[in-house]
């Protein structure tokens, strides 16, 4: 599977994606408009190890409702993935085996030497 899940109305996620440039070849999911499913976000768990790898602390909900200062298990994180696109760490960049999350310098490199395999 080649998939990119992001959010068009994020800023960081378009200029990732300008700089990635990803082939036709890759899917690209707004997670706003098309949320997560079940499904796929169980492929995300298998392939990224943990709901919580795939989980942004730095949402604004993840603030407001003080969840920091909560004991979230994994099912916690699921549900909340789930539960709304904005605990998504973005983007989520998916060619076959390999995934790629987030926008740090590091990721965002490692996932554009990887579309260019």
């Amino acid at each position: 599977m080649k998939k990119i899940y992001h959010l068009s109305t994020c800023d960081t996620c378009k200029k990732i994606l300008k700089e990635l440039d990803p082939p036709s070849s890759y899917e690209l999911q707004d997670i706003k408009e098309y949320p997560l499913t079940e499904e796929q976000l169980k492929e995300l768990k298998h392939l990224s190890g943990t709901y919580e790898a795939l989980f942004s602390k730095r949402a604004r909900l993840y603030k407001e409702r003080d969840l920091k200062n909560k004991q979230l298990s994994e099912e916690d994180y699921k549900i909340l993935l789930l539960e709304h696109y904005t605990f998504l760490k973005r983007p989520v960049i998916v060619n076959g085996q390999k995934i790629f999350i987030g926008n740090s310098k590091k990721e965002v490199a490692a996932a554009k030497a990887s579309l260019s395999e």
